[in-house]
């Protein structure tokens, strides 16, 4: 199992100078990746400048999205800002994507909500040619195609979602898949979904599988963790009262889900901060690796 923990640039109270000293911090203390949740409108940091920042601070931990939100970006500009990223960080990006559900992502960023799906069909497919260099003619040399960026940049995918979409994505396009909230008993139809497709479609070795385990260390902070995470999915209705009640804030919990999780076939699992205070890396790093 590859442990990582994301960057707190969603939770409240986080701050520009505490983002950077959380990868630091976790750089350090051996986690294996950090990783951001992607939004629009919400006040939070943005996924890919914050692991730019992240690359040229640190230089072994893996940074992964989780997830992007493909479909609010021109395909041609996402394929441009992760070939970048994945170049300049010493191909440590590992771009997690999805199409999310809140209609308030698409609208500022004038994009079609109802269509996310069918252009994050298309998005896949410009994307791997584009890193590859096969999909971009240049204006400026007709007839040429390149790769948006010099010597091209193969950025390995995770796909997210819990539809059958998700699982012919993964099996078509992806490294592999990822998660959102709900625990294991939520993943759970969805690794073996994802094993199967990945057999039946003839692909190699195993596909990357990635939970997502919201987590605080300090019982003191349970009411303000709580707060978070319920403000935060207020969208999802009853949902967000199973996500907040699934927050792991005992050493048995924190513990106990890595094992939970391992049970069902899931590989790699980021812990989710909802308290932004850097002593929780420590606190976290102390009772798990």
């Amino acid at each position: 199992m590859r442990i990582g923990i994301a960057l707190p640039n969603t939770t409240t109270g986080t701050s520009a100078p505490l983002m950077r000293d959380w990868a630091v911090r976790a750089e350090e203390r051996g986690f294996a990746f950090v990783s951001t949740i992607g939004r629009v409108p919400y006040p939070s940091y943005d996924s890919l400048t914050a692991l730019a920042v992240v690359a040229g601070a640190t230089s072994r931990i893996g940074l992964t999205t989780n997830a992007v939100l493909g479909p609010t970006y021109p395909d041609a500009v996402l394929a441009k800002i992760t070939g970048t990223l994945a170049q300049l960080s010493g191909d440590r990006l590992t771009l997690g994507l999805g199409v999310g559900a809140r209609p308030s992502d698409y609208a500022p960023a004038e994009r079609d909500f109802e269509g996310r799906g069918a252009a994050f069909d298309r998005q896949l497919e410009y994307l791997h040619a584009a890193w590859r260099g096969e999909a971009v003619e240049d204006g400026d040399f007709p007839g040429e195609r390149r790769a948006v960026v010099p010597g091209g940049a193969e950025v390995p995918v995770l796909i997210g979602g819990h539809g059958a979409r998700a699982v012919r994505r993964t099996a078509r396009w992806g490294a592999g898949w990822t998660g959102a909230g709900g625990g294991p008993r939520r993943a759970e139809p969805m690794v073996g979904r994802i094993r199967d497709a990945w057999r039946t479609a003839g692909r190699t070795g195993e596909p990357r599988l990635l939970g997502l385990a919201y987590f605080c260390t300090d019982p003191a902070d349970e009411e303000a963790s709580d707060r978070y995470v319920r403000s935060y999915y207020a969208y999802a209705g009853d949902h967000a009262g199973t996500i907040a009640d699934g927050v792991v804030r005992t050493p048995e919990r924190i513990r106990g889900i890595v094992r939970e999780f391992a049970g069902i076939g899931v590989n790699e699992l980021t812990f989710t901060p909802t308290i932004a205070r850097l002593d929780e890396v420590d606190r976290l790093a102390d009772l798990l690796l």
